[in-house]
């Protein structure tokens, strides 16, 4: 039937809503909306596409994957890259499968990558782009933490997968990065880090790849890999040295059951994932069934229905950082989702906030993003957002709000702000910092409200108080005492850990690593360093270089880094280039004996020339855990692929007694 004037006036609305947030998620590695609102966008669109028989030019129905708007060198793809039809029932799925025996495995969330291999070596990488042209990212390909440098397959073989970073990677990651830079969800990070323009970005972000698909090995027999199924195909790519997606049989009679499993799965699942994919294992007979404009017929994607529950908005707080950034998440009356209780969600921006319309008392629907992270999936009555506060929650000072990138996010502009004192002395106090024990949030706060601390440097005077410390609430002599012997000892530290104490913008613990080994550990010659000094270091970019410059040529800041430099006693490094452990990648898992945190495990191995890395892959060297007989999942998988499980006794017997 012919579409009537309100249904093309909709239609074209839905189009204006999907394309930027299209746009901004693929494109440019950033959400100004929810999956959950984008899905509903996306159906009420394709459900009236389907009602009148019409799709309107730009539809995000018939476009596949994202602009591709960066500097990197582009190129076509020698067949399109479709987009999967997807649905949330079983049942479809059941029906769509039929009599036929069916594959399904996991729909990673990450970057779909197409790789060429030419006599064994990887010669080309491209991104998906817009389905017909993709961004070649051959380089940083090559640092994928998980790919083999050489396959033993001597002629052409192109395969696809999905380029992935994991969740504990990206906490790490999200840990070493400032307030206002942190990332929102591992797909951006991965986005951002695949498509860097320097590979060793890409390499210290932990990115790994999984083979989904292949799709040419020039002069391969199927028939001697027992047919064209997609499990002879994922066993093939894993005896060449390829991780695939993790994959299972299904019929339509287990189904259910399948959904039930992977469902339960995802539960301790360290990969992103945003649902599952269904394929029939015949793929000559997927072939057969031809395409849509953008979806191939021989697979179907199955997304999760998000478990929603409707609860009342209590209001928001505004949750103030180190760097003067002012959060709002939203308190509701608890729901439980999932299994779990939850009455928080973030809000993420004021952008987001204003779209919600979120204001005490409203309605609204709550869910867990791929089962995990709690988000408002929509206000059920948004009567008008909260008034966005003029004045800091915490010092009363006067707030701003800053645009960028079409998002608005609140800043306190008073720079003596104690929330900007309390997160920046916590962050210097950390065990990646100066490593004081016993200077938690509460205790940090009482300092400074009592004006004991004002500075970095009045950590090492507060013997200066002591009367007035041992009579705070909550101390006394021994405590005091406790402390103190903590401030010493802090007093021997490094210049990595001098440096991500004092703050200075995108320099977390890998950066501060990175820069001190690089120049000896002398602070005080890389204050003054210049930006083409540090641009010159491997994985220093522009902007990381810039920030450093500025930090120390303001004036105060440079004179409150003096200060506490002069209290340390830094440890000089010598640029090791190999101590003993040079190719080596060691996991570590469950508690120590010989170590205090697994931070100095780490540190060890560092110093000696290996990596550290948080899961288990070929490339691995040993996994370390004192429970070798362990049933988790690191000692299973390192079984399953050969690695040594071996204890901290073992380790240092067998890799450090002879170290030099």
């Amino acid at each position: 039937m012919a579409a009537n004037e309100e249904q093309l006036k909709r239609m074209k609305e839905l189009i204006a809503i999907l394309e930027p947030a299209a746009k901004a998620y693929y494109s440019e590695s950033r959400e100004i909306m929810s999956n959950y609102e984008y899905d509903a966008y996306y159906d009420e669109l394709s459900a009236l596409e389907a009602a009148t028989g019409t799709i309107l030019a730009g539809s995000p129905t018939v476009r596949v994957g994202y602009e591709v708007v960066s500097s990197l060198p582009k190129e076509r793809h020698a067949s399109p890259m479709l987009s999967l039809n997807k649905t949330k029932s079983v049942d479809e799925l059941k029906e769509w499968l039929g009599d036929h025996e069916g594959v399904m495995s996991w729909k990673m969330d990450g970057l779909t990558v197409v790789l060429t291999y030419e006599g064994g070596v990887l010669s080309k990488a491209v991104t998906r782009g817009n389905g017909e042209i993709g961004e070649v990212i051959t380089p940083n390909a090559r640092v994928f933490e998980n790919l083999p440098g050489r396959i033993p397959f001597e002629g052409r073989l192109i395969l696809r997968g999905e380029s992935v970073i994991s969740y504990p990677d990206f906490d790490k990651i999200n840990q070493e990065t400032s307030e206002e830079a942190k990332y929102k969800n591992p797909r951006n990070l991965c986005s951002g880090s695949v498509r860097a323009l320097d590979s060793a970005v890409t390499a210290s972000r932990h990115v790994r790849f999984y083979a989904f698909s292949l799709v040419d090995a020039e002069g391969l027999n199927f028939d001697e890999i027992g047919g064209e199924t997609f499990v002879n195909e994922f066993q093939y790519l894993r005896s060449l040295g390829f991780e695939t997606v993790e994959y299972e049989i299904v019929t339509r009679e287990t189904m259910e059951d399948m959904v039930k499993e992977f469902s339960k799965r995802i539960e301790t699942m360290e990969i992103p994932s945003d649902g599952l994919v269904l394929s029939y294992n015949d793929i000559a007979y997927g072939r057969s069934l031809g395409r849509t404009a953008k979806f191939p017929r021989g697979s179907i994607a199955f997304k999760w229905k998000d478990e929603t529950a409707e609860t009342t908005l209590l209001g928001i707080d505004w949750m103030a950082s180190r760097t003067g950034l002012i959060n709002p998440v939203a308190v509701f009356e608890p729901v439980e989702l999932e299994g779990t209780v939850v009455q928080r969600a973030s809000v993420h921006n004021v952008s987001i906030l204003r779209q919600l319309k979120l204001g005490k008392g409203d309605r609204i629907s709550v869910f867990k993003a791929n089962m995990i992270i709690p988000q408002i999936a929509a206000n059920l009555t948004g009567m008008g957002p909260d008034p966005v506060p003029k004045f800091c929650p915490v010092c009363g000072g006067a707030t701003r709000i800053q645009e960028e990138n079409d998002v608005q996010t609140l800043y306190c502009t008073n720079p003596d702000c104690p929330a900007r004192q309390i997160k920046r002395f916590e962050q210097a106090v950390s065990r990646e910092g100066l490593n004081i024990e016993g200077l938690s949030e509460a205790t940090l706060e009482t300092f400074i409200d009592e004006g004991l601390i004002r500075e970095l440097a009045d950590l090492y005077s507060l013997a200066d108080h002591e009367e007035r410390i041992v009579n705070l609430e909550g101390f006394g002599r021994r405590s005091y005492e406790k402390l103190m012997e903590a401030v010493e000892r802090s007093r021997k530290s490094n210049a990595a850990r001098f440096f991500f104490s004092l703050g200075v913008p995108g320099i977390g613990v890998a950066n501060a690593k990175l820069l001190s080994s690089e120049f000896a550990g002398d602070a005080a010659r890389m204050m003054d360093l210049s930006e083409a000094e540090l641009s010159a270091v491997s994985g220093v970019g522009d902007v990381m270089a810039r920030d450093w410059v500025e930090f120390f040529a303001d004036p105060a800041k440079r004179a409150e880094a003096e200060r506490l430099l002069a209290c340390l006693e830094l440890e000089q490094e010598a640029k090791k280039t190999d101590g003993g452990l040079n190719g080596m990648t060691f996991v570590i898992t469950g508690s120590l004996e010989h170590f205090s945190n697994r931070n100095e495990l780490v540190d060890l191995i560092e110093s000696l020339g290996g990596k550290a890395a948080s899961s288990v892959s070929k490339n691995t060297t040993a996994l370390i855990n004192n429970d070798v007989t362990s049933t988790s999942g690191k000692n299973k998988k390192a079984k399953e692929l050969g690695i040594p499980i071996i204890s901290e006794e073992e380790f240092l017997r067998r890799y450090t007694e002879n170290a030099d």
